[in-house]
């Protein structure tokens, strides 16, 4: 009997890599949140800062153009005068700052507005009543860069902690109004520029810490919560899940060693053929009968009762067993249902639940018996060696025809066996037969007449059957047109013959003809002397 059984390892498996998943994925998702939110805040400050930039560029243009230059143009065309453009115009009443002036108090006013912002208008060629610019190394390089390049713009972003800073610069350069000015003014370190010339760089410094970017993303939070909450649930239920189906694993592996166990004693009690049809679900045990056409053999031994007086229990029962063992093992090799035991007699039917054929059904029984009668002639040896003085004797009886074979029985007690005269004419036909002879039915050996010598004894009745019955006794089967397998076979007191041809070696025979020929001459010797008794 077989029951499924999850297999404890495939589920433990299966489970750890669940769990695997389930946390990669709990892992992953946070991972990419956090590059998500990295790359934005990355993007929002560039953004952030080049928008910025590029406004104080616009408006320092502005004014540089429309404010700056329009006053240097009327005094130029001497249309007006008093407004005065100068670097230190807070010290010249009505004065309005250069360009470059204004940007550089921007970045004070933005400093001041914005503690996260600074704006910064350097340059390496300050005015010489301007103290010099402190630059880092980053800004000197861009400087250099911008001078080379003026056509691209620099950005280095740095993290620290939580915090973003992003520093984007541009390059200042020279228009000209600014040419004209520059070149021109006392102050200036340099009066060479010419319009398009990098003076110094524009830069734009952003700070911002990454919390004002996580919670931008309060939804997607809420939703890996809640997804973290469903992982971690499902793996406690995963877990459970395993311990459950690990404890039903133990259970179901009990019942199976329990019903394996259950089965195996079943067996015990059932033909082979039987317990396999009934346990692979071919039969339903339900009282139900077939009318079948049949081999039935039956055997018994002669003068068991009497040989139940002379041994001792013990040793009766070891020899009983050993020979319906044998004899069992002999049945099943030659495809035979062994039916019941009655005491020391043996039922045994061919060609249910499997058959090859009333032919080949009866053939094969004819074989069984006289294998068996062979195989007793071996044990009877070993058990005059052990101190049997008269082993058993064995009478066989076979007939074939038509018998109701199923469950008989009630629902709550039944017996799978065959019922009808061919069977109880089985029993009649061992019950005429001599010790250690097989006796056939008509039947039968209208079936196995290919194989089997044999002759007629005189015709029987029986109650039940109207006709008479002409049974025939079997000298041996045969193997070829030249070879005859005869198994001769006669037990009385005195004598224990059991000659089977087959198995004799031709080497072997010459031993045979000697060991009878003296038995005959020791019987030729001792018939005067009875004669004269």
């Amino acid at each position: 009997m077989k029951v499924a059984v999850i297999s404890e390892s495939a589920a433990r498996r299966s489970g750890y890599w669940l769990i695997v998943v389930v946390l990669a994925m709990l892992a992953g998702l946070p991972l990419a949140v956090w590059l998500d939110i990295s790359d934005l805040s990355g993007n929002t400050l560039r953004r952030q800062a080049r928008d910025m930039s590029s406004l104080i560029s616009s408006i320092r243009s502005y004014y540089s153009t429309n404010v700056v230059g329009r006053v240097l143009a009327a005094h130029a065309s001497s249309t007006t005068e008093g407004t005065v453009v100068s670097h230190n115009y807070a010290n010249i009443p009505g004065a309005i700052p250069l360009p470059a002036t204004l940007s550089l108090e921007l970045g004070d006013v933005i400093k001041e507005q914005q503690a996260n912002i600074t704006y910064r208008f350097v340059s390496d060629l300050p005015f010489k009543s301007r103290a010099s610019h402190e630059l880092d190394d980053f800004e000197k390089k861009a400087l250099a860069a911008l001078r080379a390049n003026p056509q691209q713009t620099l950005n280095d972003l740095t993290r620290v902690g939580l915090t973003d800073t992003l520093r984007f610069i541009t390059p200042v350069v020279m228009g000209q109004a600014c040419v004209a000015c520059h070149n021109t003014h006392p102050e200036s370190p340099k009066t060479d520029w010419k319009v398009g010339d990098v003076r110094g760089i524009q830069e734009v410094i952003i700070r911002q810490p990454y919390a004002s970017n996580v919670f931008a993303f309060k939804y997607l939070l809420c939703y890996f919560l809640f997804v973290a909450v469903i992982g971690i649930s499902f793996i406690v239920l995963q877990r459970q899940q395993t311990r459950a189906i690990h404890s039903a694993n133990q259970d179901l592996e009990a019942a199976n060693e329990f019903l394996a166990s259950v089965s195996m004693k079943i067996s015990r009690y059932l033909s082979p053929q039987i317990y396999k049809s009934i346990f692979s679900g071919q039969k339903d045990v339900v009282v139900h009968t077939e009318r079948k056409r049949l081999t039935i053999f039956f055997s018994d031994i002669k003068d068991f009762t009497a040989t139940t007086e002379r041994l001792q229990p013990e040793a009766l029962t070891e020899m009983l067993n050993e020979y319906l063992t044998e004899m069992s093992n002999i049945a099943l090799e030659h495809g035979g249902t062994v039916d019941k035991f009655i005491g020391d007699a043996m039922l045994v039917f061919f060609g249910d639940p499997e058959t090859k054929g009333p032919e080949e059904d009866a053939k094969a029984c004819l074989r069984m018996a006289v294998d068996m009668q062979r195989r007793l002639g071996e044990l009877k040896d070993r058990w005059r060696r052990n101190g049997t003085e008269e082993p058993f004797v064995v009478r066989m009886g076979v007939n074939s025809g038509y018998c109701n074979v199923g469950n008989f029985g009630s629902n709550d007690r039944m017996d799978y066996t065959i019922i009808g005269a061919e069977a109880n004419l089985a029993a009649r036909l061992q019950s005429i037969a001599q010790g250690g002879e097989i006796v056939i039915s008509y039947e039968t050996y209208a079936l196995v007449n290919e194989i089997v010598d044999a002759h007629p004894l005189p015709p029987i009745t029986m109650k039940g059957i109207q006709r008479e019955i002409v049974p025939y006794a079997v000298d041996g089967l045969t193997l070829g047109v030249d070879h005859k397998s005869r198994v001769l076979s006669e037990h009385i007191s005195g004598l224990d013959l059991h000659l089977d041809m087959s198995r004799l070696e031709p080497a072997d025979r010459l031993r045979v003809r000697t060991a009878l020929k003296e038995a005959i001459d020791a019987l030729d010797e001792t018939l005067p002397e009875t004669a004269g008794s």
